[in-house]
């Protein structure tokens, strides 16, 4: 056997050998989150996990209820407000770790995340001037106003970016620099509306920055879900550029990728999909950050592993940070976007701290042909 052939068994044995590994991984990570967000239904109720499961399955199946009974009040409350922020916190933990592993590959950096070219400012001056000024950027008031505003707020930065980036270059060093400054641009008007507003004002905008998925309903999912799945979708059709990337852009355009019209496409589907859970549940920091460096420690860094579990890992840190937030207290509802900032940032750094293997290994980019 040649050194040729040779190679091909290794690489051949090394796939499988991962496949096997990650299909492990997305079971035992699947379960895990099914588990919780039933667990997390059942403790909002103050009812068991059997309990929870039979008024699920009874309001599937047509079972109906006397009028304001116990059991009516528990299948409403169930139906109506639990299950929807449950989902709410799995679409968003998934589409911010989908997010995040994009923008750390086609930067080729550990520190990016979902918010690197300015997406949460734009999105923050958007949800403030609703709020607080009453300025919209579209015919929709109330909480509906809000969430438009903050989208198309979200994608201004996003834009300016890609639309400079193409006339000056889309190197990561350039749209990382462009998009602090854009940041800190919009994060100053922000700041300049908010120091004339009145308290009750700047408290709805303040706890909308922070993150919340209080209030959430069944209508708040299409968009996300649509946007989420569109983008994971995407994203596992072109791991194997995003695996590329990871060589450099000189490498990555000696095997064939564009990688300034490549990029520029990853940050639209990026954009679009951050525009669309930040318009919903606000500022939520740590998730597109902090997951896909779980991952690769355990699945290494072939993106077609690393997206449908980060995806995964994503969902259940939401969901914990959202039963934090909800038992710390029972005199409020603490926003889930401190809980997550207070689970994500040790998280962060014992990765760095504890890795024994060395700061740099852990964010070393593999190719899927390297065992």
């Amino acid at each position: 056997m040649n050194d040729s052939d040779s190679r091909g068994l290794m690489k051949s044995q090394y796939l499988s050998l991962m496949a096997r590994r990650v299909g492990m991984c997305i079971v035992l990570l699947l379960g895990v989150v099914l588990f919780a967000g039933l667990f997390s239904v059942s403790s909002y109720n103050g009812v068991s996990l059997l309990e929870s499961y039979g008024y699920i399955w009874d309001h599937i199946t047509g079972v109906t209820y006397p009028l304001r009974s116990p059991e009516w009040w528990a299948d409403y409350y169930i139906w109506n407000t639990s299950l929807p922020r449950v989902f709410v916190a799995i679409l968003a933990g998934m589409g911010l770790a989908v997010c995040g592993t994009i923008m750390q590959a086609i930067m080729n950096n550990p520190l990016a995340d979902p918010y690197a070219t300015g997406i949460s400012s734009g999105a923050c001056l958007g949800a403030v001037a609703a709020i607080i000024s009453g300025i919209s950027f579209s015919t929709i008031v109330g909480e509906m106003g809000i969430v438009t505003n903050a989208f198309i707020g979200a994608l201004i930065p996003a834009f300016i970016i890609i639309a400079v980036a193409r006339r000056i270059g889309s190197s990561p060093a350039t749209l990382i620099l462009l998009g602090t400054a854009i940041s800190y641009f919009f994060n100053a008007l922000v700041t300049l509306i908010m120091v004339s507003s009145d308290p009750a004002a700047l408290q709805d905008a303040y706890l909308w920055q922070v993150g919340s998925l209080s209030g959430m309903s069944w209508e708040d999912l299409p968009v996300m879900a649509v946007a989420t799945v569109l983008s994971a979708a995407f994203s596992l059709s072109v791991a194997r550029q995003m695996n590329v990337l990871s060589v450099g852009d000189k490498g990555a355009r000696s095997l064939g990728i564009d990688v300034g019209k490549f990029r520029m496409i990853c940050l639209v589907v990026v954009s679009l999909l951050t525009a669309a859970i930040v318009s919903y549940v606000g500022i939520i920091g740590f998730v597109g950050l902090v997951a896909p460096h779980i991952v690769r420690i355990v699945a290494g860094s072939d993106n077609k592993f690393v997206i449908p579990l980060s995806m995964l890992t994503g969902a259940l840190l939401m969901l914990i940070a959202d039963y934090m937030a909800l038992s710390v207290t029972v005199t409020a509802d603490i926003p889930v976007g401190v809980i997550m900032s207070m689970i994500g940032s040790p998280i962060f750094f014992l990765l760095i701290v504890f890795n024994r293997r060395g700061y740099g290994r852990l964010y070393r980019w593999h190719s899927p042909a390297s065992p």
